[in-house]
């Protein structure tokens, strides 16, 4: 077996084309886009590459990929933790412990060389909304756009090698029909009827301000908090314009007391309904079938990027009465469902309650695995949110 650092275009092709052998015969599979792997990698594009690194690998037997691999570290993501931590992901490989054993002490490899001392994976260079965690429960539904999924073996392959589990990751669906509970009625009824109180779509509003809303909302809610980093301006508005191709703006939802913005209800048409039709290239035959099929609204399923309130609101119903509002005002336009909402960490036991108590049902579960390169270190779990 041979291992190679990808330089050229045909190690790119190979490190591409894998995933199409791995699940050949895996009829829920939808490719992640090429294009969106690659931007991953493309220091032109991808900002973190102005304070860290990244690399990626293939492996080879009798001229065949059998195996990928990526690894990176970033100031960003390693920041505060208690040991300097990389990552890996884009983890590919067959049926084979001897492969992805091959495939991980070479990342690893690298990664002690940028003097950090622990990696979690699979991750992303990037955001945690794209290509984060490892499917550990539920190896049957589609995955949403972006997320992962993997054979059952892969579990077997990081556990045997040593990774342990730093959070879970639960994935949530709702009846987009099914009535909000009674527990929140009272209280999202007198929110909704309170004039201090509105909630609205984002129709009319220019994507300046939406961007300046999630900023705030964002902040509040998690900014500085349990892993997640204070965002600025520039990456609300990244992630604005990224939503720009796709956004229905009936079913991106704020909630305000007065004039000051409180909570958001972020969601997209699931877009992998539309892209197990481009086979994972958004070429211009892709980009003609996307846009076939979002004119045509195909989509019959509403996946909630993002759900957050602010921390000082919390208690008081407002959750409720977003759901509510989500019911008298997306649920009538009849085009989508069923919603699912993108993972909650089990770090996070005030969103899971939420989600519960709103009749979501955990349908997917995936882990962020930690390896440890000092094996007589104590392994700490992800610090629960307070």
């Amino acid at each position: 077996m041979q291992l190679t650092e990808i330089q050229s275009v045909k190690d790119v092709n190979s490190f591409q084309n894998l995933p199409f052998e791995i699940y050949r015969d895996y009829k829920n599979w939808v490719p992640h886009l090429k294009q969106d792997v690659e931007k991953v990698f493309d220091r032109s594009k991808n900002k973190l590459f102005n304070q860290g690194d990244a690399t990626r690998w293939i492996a080879e037997e009798d001229g065949k990929c059998v195996g990928r691999i990526a690894a990176f570290i970033s100031a960003k993501y390693s920041d505060g933790m208690e040991q300097p931590t990389g990552g890996l992901g884009f983890f590919e490989c067959i049926d084979n412990q001897d492969v992805a054993n091959a495939l991980l002490n070479q990342a690893i490899s690298w990664l002690k060389t940028q003097k950090v001392e622990a990696v979690d994976g699979p991750i992303n260079f990037g955001e945690k909304n794209m290509f984060w965690g490892l499917q550990i429960e539920n190896f049957e539904d589609p995955p949403s756009y972006g997320m992962n999924f993997n054979p059952k073996y892969y579990v077997k392959f990081f556990e045997d090698y040593g990774f342990q589990i730093y959070y879970n990751q639960f994935c949530y669906k709702r009846d987009m029909y099914a009535p909000v509970q009674e527990l929140f009625e009272k209280k999202s009824k007198a929110i909704l009827e309170n004039p201090e109180y509105r909630f609205e779509n984002i129709r009319g509003v220019s994507l300046d301000i939406v961007a300046e809303n999630f900023l705030t909302v964002y902040n509040n809610a998690w900014g500085g908090h349990h892993g997640f980093k204070v965002m600025k301006l520039p990456e609300a508005m990244k992630i604005m314009k990224a939503l720009k191709p796709v956004i229905d703006k009936d079913i991106i939802m704020f909630g305000y007391h007065q004039k000051k913005p409180i909570a958001f209800y972020v969601n997209i048409p699931e877009l992998n309904e539309i892209f197990c039709h481009v086979n994972g290239n958004l070429n211009w035959i892709g980009k003609l079938k996307f846009l076939y099929h979002k004119w045509h609204k195909t989509s019959k399923t509403m996946t909630g990027i993002v759900f957050g309130i602010d921390r000082s609101y919390h208690g008081m119903g407002i959750e409720g009465a977003v759901i509510k509002w989500t019911e008298q005002n997306i649920v009538t336009l009849k085009r989508y469902n069923e919603t699912v909402l993108t993972w909650i960490g089990d770090f996070n036991p005030k969103m899971i309650h939420i989600s519960e108590n709103l009749g979501a049902s955990r349908y997917r579960t995936l882990a962020t695995y930690r390896y440890l390169f000092d094996r007589e270190v104590e392994f700490l779990r992800m610090p629960m949110a307070k």
